[in-house]
Order: C-alpha cells, then structure tokens, then sequence
C-alpha cells in the first residue's frame, strides 16, 4: 500500500523527534557513568564532561572493596521493594475496589476519609512514636517496610477512579447473577481488567522502595546490617567526607580520596538495577491494556 508524501513527512517528524528525546534522556545518565570512571583530580579541574582527560577506576575500586556490604544490602532492597510492592498494590486495590461501587452504603464517606489523608497527617513525630513505641519496628527488617508507604491512600484514588470509569457495572451485575461472590468476582475479572493501573501504582511504588531511604535513617539506628542499597551508599558518602576532613590528613592524601567520583559511582550503582529491569515491564503495559479491553 503506498503511502502519501505528507503522512511520509509526518512519520519521519515524528521519528526525529523521538529520538532526539530518547537522546535527552540517555546523555546524563552517560555522563553519570563517564563522571564515575574520572580521576578525581581531573574532575576537581575540569568538571563533568562526556570526554575525560584522564581516566581512573578508584571510584569503583572504593566501591567493590565494601562488595559484601552492598550484595548483602542489594539483597535487602530486593527483599523490601518485592514485598511492599506486592503488598501496597494488593491492599490498595482491596480497598479501591469496594469504593468503585456505587451502590456500596456509605462509599462516600470512607472515600472522603481516604482523600482526607492525602491532605493531612499526623507527622513525622507522632508516626515515630506509634512505629516505635506501640509495634517495636526498631532495628527490624519490618521498619523499612510498614511506616509511610505500605498503603498509599493517591494509590487507592487512583485505582479507584480506573475501576470506576473503566470496568462497567453490568460485568459485576452479569456475575453475582451467575452466583459469584465479591471476592471472585475481584480476582477473576477486577484483578485482570485493572491490570493496566495495577502495573501502573506498582511501578511508582517499586521505585519509592527502591529509593527510600529515610525509614533506615529513623528506624535502624543499631543494626547497620539491616541497611539497604540507599541507606549503605548515603553512609559510604558520609565515610569519605569524614576522611576528608580529618586534620591528620595531609592535603595530598584529602585530594587523592575519590570523593566526587564515588558519589557518582553510588549514583549509577543505585539505579543500574532499575535501568536493566523496567525494560522487561512495558510488555505488561501492553498486555494489561489488551486484556483491559470490553468487547462491544
């Protein structure tokens, strides 16, 4: 089938601007890594740059000296963002998907209550308090995993509003006539027509446990074994600047500690794993939204 010229202008405009986007998007995370394999000094002189003048491997040499600390840091990570993945989506879409009733008694106010929280919270002191004080979450695994984002109350309005405005009311109707209760009725048709949204709230909530890092720093204050990849990075940053600064160092040996391309090193370390793996998840988007859709 041929082609008109302006659709064939049109295609290559396009193409064009998508790849100077994906460039965009591709140059600092290259001039991330060029940074990371920089001597020091050379960085201190010249800057960032795509083309360094002279290239050193201290930063990662630093880096793999503590290997078993960050494997064993890695593994936690892994542990912590399957788990609250797994666990924020499920308990979200659990309670999203009674409020996309609409002849649930009482669905407004309990969807009030849940946009309620999205405005307004206790704080970080009171949250401390009742994590530490009442479930004992110190210097446990479970204080990087419970407090702040094991439900997240933007998820279940989300999802919420995708049950409601893309699942139609009469696929439950059809079902309760066919003798099915509420929670098959969840599993074999909300839990697969809502695949696009679930996929969706679980990627935004891997990579918050994949970044966070503010529960190790109030929750594991004794056991530093518990650190994850974020946490274990932070303080081997902390390390440097301590060295750094020590007055028993000459200034010879303070210029020679890789501070600026260990920094970028831990950068590039840190998301490596979520550049290789976020890949293999756009199929699923593709999937979920095939399976999402209502035949007519």
């Amino acid at each position: 089938m041929k082609t008109r010229k302006g659709e064939t202008g049109y295609q290559l405009f396009i193409n064009t601007v998508m790849i100077i986007v994906v460039i965009i998007i591709v140059l600092p995370f290259l001039l991330l890594f060029m940074s990371s394999i920089t001597e020091e000094s050379v960085l201190l002189t010249n800057g960032y740059s795509f083309f360094p003048a002279k290239f050193s491997a201290a930063s990662y040499a630093y880096i793999i000296r503590s290997s078993q600390k960050i494997f064993q840091a890695y593994g936690i990570t892994i542990a912590l963002t399957a788990i609250g993945t797994i666990a924020n989506v499920l308990l979200a879409a659990l309670m999203a998907y009674p409020l996309s009733i609409k002849r649930l008694p009482g669905r407004k106010i309990m969807a009030f209550f849940v946009f309620f929280t999205m405005l307004f919270n206790g704080g970080l002191v009171p949250s401390y308090l009742i994590w530490n004080g009442v479930f004992h979450v110190k210097d446990t695994f479970w204080g990087q995993l419970l407090p702040n984002i094991l439900c997240s109350a933007w998820n279940v309005v989300m999802i919420r509003t995708y049950f409601t405005t893309s699942i139609p009311e009469s696929l439950y109707e059809a079902a309760e006539i066919d003798g099915a209760g509420q929670f098959r009725i969840f599993s074999k048709i909300v839990l697969p027509l809502g695949k696009p949204i679930l996929v969706t709230m679980g990627t935004f909530s891997g990579l918050a446990y994949w970044n966070d890092w503010t529960n190790g720093l109030y929750y594991i204050q004794q056991k530093k074994t518990l650190f994850n990849i974020q946490n274990l990075l932070n303080q081997m940053v902390s390390n440097l600047q301590y060295l750094s600064q020590q007055g028993t160092m000459t200034s010879e040996m303070a210029a020679a500690l890789p501070r600026t391309g260990v920094q970028m090193a831990i950068a590039f370390v840190a998301i490596l794993p979520i550049m290789l793996v976020f890949p293999f998840f756009y199929k699923y988007y593709a999937k979920g939204i095939t399976v999402g859709a209502v035949k007519g």
